[in-house]
């Protein structure tokens, strides 16, 4: 069931006398329709639902807001800090599990693999390799699609879409959640070319939604305490807190995580938003350092040294001068161009993968197709990390190694893959290892002669490659730590072209490249630099870092722009069938029939839905009176604002939907529209009671259409 439309061109009948805002639940079918068809009756309702994150000063809310007393706000106040401090304990938990549980999954692997290959069993090794990635993939993949869709991906952008006005179902319910850390563990362990960071940050607003709903009517768990917060409002709040928390747990950037939330996540902020989510991730930090401290004793596993992502990297006392610019500047230029070229490639992959029949949340008939997809890829990459470093050559072991040569076991700098005792395969040293290690390996300072030109190369190219078709597969998966680890690659091969001219070191380089590439690929700048800085441990690096972002994300926008109630209010009050047989106010009778609870935010995936009410044919002719509901104060504009500065409202403000005035002229009776419209308005809201009687849809369908009659238009004033 749906609202009356009424159209433009059309009269209302003889019969109709009302000057009351009522929605008329009377079928309209029989009526001329010449709107858009796609809001008719019977059409499928599309599950995605805007939120409201203005206040709407209903009666309601008034009501209930005035009956709070002090006790009452210092509960509000006290279980919105407490929620941030539990969610920042949980994520940083979930962070360190996760990549725990990646870390000793994938050295499982590598080190069955590497005693195969020192074995010299290679096809056995190759099996072994392939199968076990093979595996992880389909368990990943298999999981996703038929247990929880929503979970696929980075699920940033669902995140962004919530915090900037839009729900889609099930995006933050727990099996989501569930499915999303298993996932992106399987995932990331397969060697796939696939990031958890994007993950993370779903993972933290699930926990996060999740908390603030307060239990579950559903299944009898409920705390009547966090009742006060089931709004879209706090949750929206909540969520943005979730979210730089992930980020946070993901890269131990505790800074660069609110900067983050702040610059790409959420389009409005407000300082108290910032001040919790700074302490949720302060939170996130403390957890996290204690943890690795558990690690640091020896008792995580087969940890690497990429864990939880902390790379000090660079020497105290870092030196460049002016001749060493042009040589960052020519770096930042490209690697903005090769940053914007992921995106268009990943823009123009996934999209193939839809039509395919791929990925596809709603079309459970694909889900073998793309289930058979990752399955595909995963083998490609197989084939590609254990096949193209028998094409690089033995190196011989350095004297001087900081660490054993070659290295036997889990994680180093030195594999020895299939070379003689002695020597070591550069390009395997970066291929078997985690994304974590090898980013480590490459922003290594001291290691200026480990790596040979080609196989820098050759690693970039395949990371290029790999990390824009992985990314659209049926898994959670992220896009930020290839992108670093691709940007990595590339940095140091500039600077082992230019490198012995220049003061600054590979390692050096590989940081500046990365920054390069995600400045280019994300369109961020401040969060960016901060979780670089974060990263390295080095604020020295502030001012190179600084400028290949600003060139590489101008550059990268340069080459790619050239390449008024909710849905769920009207449920409720359906559902509860406060119908009349005549068009009534339905006056104090609302407040005994409805408490605020009834409105409030729903738990998450527990939502009434439209079709779960049954009418019968008599209830299909009864009215129901919204005054108590709709929002008497919304936002409002005049018609000739520009587009441009309607939209800085719906940003910044946070609107669901905004109030257009539109402007009456060509009438002796010409008055400011403002004014006009408010008249109008009041006949609209019942609160006149004087003047003629004319059904309200006609009213506000001439005032807006402009062709209001001048004897009414006397009448009104």
């Amino acid at each position: 069931m749906m609202l009356p439309a009424i159209p433009n061109g059309m009269e209302p009948a003889a019969d109709e006398e009302s000057s009351e805002p009522l929605l008329l639940l009377q079928d309209q079918r029989s009526r001329s329709n010449t709107t858009s068809q796609v809001a008719i009756v019977g059409s499928d309702l599309c599950p995605i639902e805007s939120l409201d994150y203005e206040i709407i000063e209903n009666d309601f809310f008034k009501q209930d807001w005035r009956t709070m007393g002090t006790v009452s706000i210092f509960q509000y106040i006290f279980m919105k800090w407490t929620l941030c401090f539990l969610i920042g304990v949980i994520v940083s938990l979930l962070g360190f599990l996760n990549n725990l549980a990646i870390e000793n999954i994938a050295g499982v692997k590598f080190v069955i693999t590497s005693n195969m290959m020192l074995a010299r069993k290679f096809v056995v090794a190759f099996i072994v390799f392939a199968s076990s990635n093979l595996g992880l993939t389909f368990l990943s993949s298999l999981v996703t699609a038929l247990i929880a869709p929503e979970a696929a991906g980075s699920g940033i952008p669902e995140v962004k879409a919530y915090l900037n006005g839009v729900d889609a179902p099930a995006i933050f319910s727990f099996r989501t959640l569930v499915v999303k850390i298993v996932g992106s563990i399987l995932a990331v362990s397969s060697s796939l070319n696939v990031g958890k960071a994007g993950p993370m940050v779903h993972t933290g607003a699930c926990v996060a939604a999740i908390m603030g709903q307060g239990g579950s009517k559903k299944s009898g768990l409920t705390c009547k305490w966090l009742q006060v917060l089931k709004n879209d409002r706090d949750r929206r709040d909540l969520v943005t807190c979730g979210s730089a928390a992930g980020i946070a747990a993901a890269f131990r950037a505790p800074v660069g995580g609110v900067l983050f939330a702040l610059e790409e996540m959420a389009s409005w902020w407000r300082s108290a938003l910032l001040w919790r989510a700074f302490f949720t991730t302060a939170v996130v930090a403390i957890v996290l350092r204690a943890l690795i401290d558990v690690c640091l004793r020896g008792e995580c596993g087969l940890f690497g040294k990429g864990g939880l992502i902390m790379y000090d990297v660079t020497s105290a006392n870092i030196s460049y001068h002016l001749r060493d610019v042009p040589a960052v500047l020519l770096l930042a230029v490209i690697g903005g161009l090769l940053g914007s070229q992921i995106s268009f490639s990943t823009l123009r992959i996934i999209p193939r993968y839809k039509f395919k029949g791929f990925y596809i949340v709603c079309d459970r008939k694909g889900i073998a197709y793309r289930i058979l997809l990752a399955c595909f890829i995963s083998i490609s990459t197989s084939c590609l990390l254990f096949g193209l470093p028998w094409i690089a050559s033995c190196r011989l072991c350095p004297s001087d190694a900081s660490e054993p040569c070659p290295t036997i076991g889990r994680s180093g700098n030195y594999k020895k893959f299939q070379c003689p005792p002695g020597y070591y395969n550069d390009l395997a040293s970066l291929f078997f290892n985690t994304n974590d290690d090898a980013i480590k390996n490459l922003f290594s300072k001291g290691t200026d002669t480990e790596f040979h030109h080609s196989s820098m190369l050759i690693f970039f190219a395949t990371c290029f490659f790999l990390s824009t078709f992985s990314y659209g597969i049926v898994a959670p998966t992220g896009l930020f730590v290839p992108v670093i680890v691709t940007g990595a690659a590339y940095g140091r091969f500039v600077g082992m072209c230019v490198g012995s001219n220049l003061n600054l070191n590979h390692g050096l380089f590989a940081v500046l490249g990365s920054a390069s590439l995600l400045g280019g690929s994300m369109r961020m700048t401040v969060s960016l630099c901060v979780i670089i800085l974060e990263l390295t441990d080095n604020l020295l690096l502030l001012p190179l870092i600084m400028l290949v972002l600003l060139i590489s994300k101008t550059v990268a926008d340069a080459h790619f722009r050239f390449s008024m109630a909710s849905r769920s209010h009207l449920v409720t009050l359906l559902r509860k069938k406060l119908f009349f047989k005549t068009p009534t106010p339905v006056g104090l009778d609302a407040f005994l029939q409805f408490s605020a609870d009834d409105f409030t935010t729903k738990d998450l995936g527990h939502c009434d839905q439209i079709d779960d009410i049954e009418l019968s044919e008599e209830e299909m002719e009864m009215f129901v009176d919204l005054h108590p509901f709709t929002n008497t104060s919304p936002y409002t504009v005049v018609e000739t604002m520009s587009l441009a500065k309607a939209l800085i409202l719906f940003r910044e403000v946070g609107l669901r939907h905004l109030l257009v005035i539109p402007k009456v002229s060509g009438s002796p009776y010409d008055a400011p529209s403002t004014l006009f419209f408010f008249l109008v308005s009041s006949k609209l809201q019942g609160l006149s009671n004087n003047g003629i009687r004319l059904p309200s849809a006609y009213i506000y369908n001439k005032v807006v259409s402009g062709m209001l009659d001048l004897d009414l238009a006397k009448k009104l004033k």
